[in-house]
């Protein structure tokens, strides 16, 4: 009895030492769940379209802004100076045109006697190059106002100042970035599951990320798989030809796979910081068999063994296919689009009322 109870004894210590080993296994090996996941969020770089030096600097660093809200302001006076001198331009334009559209107007109806094809076609060309010279003055026009707006810069979403630098009495240059804006709406978190693991990911799986140093994980879903990671056998070498490593050990590393994770939930006290730590796990979607102890079982245990051999159940079909043939969304941001040319007339009213009345100056 006592050498039966032995071997029982040792039979169960090497039953529960299997049951670990597969459990173990199962999570470590098989299950889809990375250490390696940050959070990422998509970074708006403001930079001026106009240069000139900051005389206000409206926003400090870590501070919430609202689309729109004015960032700094470039010293206007060059600009408004502009403006002023363009509107001058364009009435003076406006003046020469009406007055040299009144005198082709007046030849036209004349007789041969009193004027000459020559004569009507050089008041026609005059009219012709007052036109287009006050269509150019009033392009100008718009281009100086526009400057003028542009003084003002704003932020283009709704988000956080991050690393600001800037401070009032600094020069923008046109085109480069001084200000960054970290939008707040833009928030996602990339996985990188080893290649091993990718046969149990699928697009629209159910998906948790748990931030270090928080207990409570943020809920989500897979929202697309990447399609391509740089291989280092891959780069060009002399001449044109591959440069292929002839260093190849034999403990083969499994590839890391960017998976994206869209975010739908995040627990009221964890915050969310670009470049944070955090554990992904995918939640495979429930099926019927696995509601009872049996599947469950099966599931954990008989599952992997048999995934270790090679006879395991097989990747779920269609799995990457879910979004890939989607359009994507198309971003666009407001622009300024040049309004219609105004007529002469309503900027020098009054100039050619006609043969028998005097001019009234605008």
């Amino acid at each position: 009895m006592l050498s039966a109870g032995k071997h029982l004894a040792t039979l169960g210590i090497a039953l529960v030492a299997v049951v670990i080993s597969v459990a173990t296994w199962q999570h470590y090996v098989t299950a889809p769940w990375t250490r390696n996941g940050s959070v990422r969020v998509q970074v708006a770089n403001v930079a001026p379209q106009v240069a000139g030096k900051i005389v206000e600097l409206r926003v400090a660093d870590n501070q919430f802004v609202h689309k729109g809200d004015v960032l700094y302001v470039i010293d206007p006076f060059d600009f408004e100076v502009a403006v002023s001198v363009d509107k001058a331009l364009v009435q003076q334009r406006a003046a020469d045109l009406e007055v040299k559209q009144a005198e082709f107007n007046r030849r036209q109806h004349l007789s041969d006697l009193a004027t000459t094809p020559e004569e009507q076609q050089i008041f026609a060309g005059n009219a012709a190059q007052a036109k287009a010279a006050y269509e150019a003055a009033t392009h100008q026009l718009a281009q100086a106002e526009l400057n003028l707006k542009r003084t003002s810069v704003t932020s283009p979403v709704d988000g956080y100042v991050t690393n600001l630098l800037l401070r009032a009495g600094d020069y923008a240059v046109t085109g480069i970035s001084n200000i960054s804006v970290i939008d707040s709406g833009s928030f996602w978190i990339d996985g990188y599951f080893e290649e091993t693991k990718m046969a149990r990911v699928c697009v629209g799986d159910r998906a948790e990320a748990q931030l270090v140093g928080y207990n409570k994980p943020i809920l989500g879903h897979v929202e697309t798989v990447t399609r391509g990671v740089s291989v280092s056998n891959a780069a060009t070498g002399t001449q044109g030809l591959p440069n292929v490593d002839p260093i190849y050990t034999w403990v083969r590393l499994a590839q890391r796979v960017p998976v994206r994770i869209a975010i739908d939930t995040v627990p009221p006290d964890v915050p969310l910081v670009s470049g944070m730590t955090a554990t992904v796990t995918i939640r495979q979607p429930s099926a019927d068999h696995r509601q009872t102890w049996f599947g469950r079982f099966r599931e954990n245990f008989v599952d992997p063994v048999t995934d270790l051999f090679g006879a395991g159940q097989p990747p779920r079909p269609n799995c990457l296919q879910a979004t890939s043939q989607q359009r994507p969304e198309v971003e666009a941001v407001p622009y300024t689009r040049e309004s219609a040319v105004p007529p002469a007339e309503t900027i020098a009213p009054g100039l050619t009322p006609g043969i028998n009345a005097s001019p009234r100056l605008p």
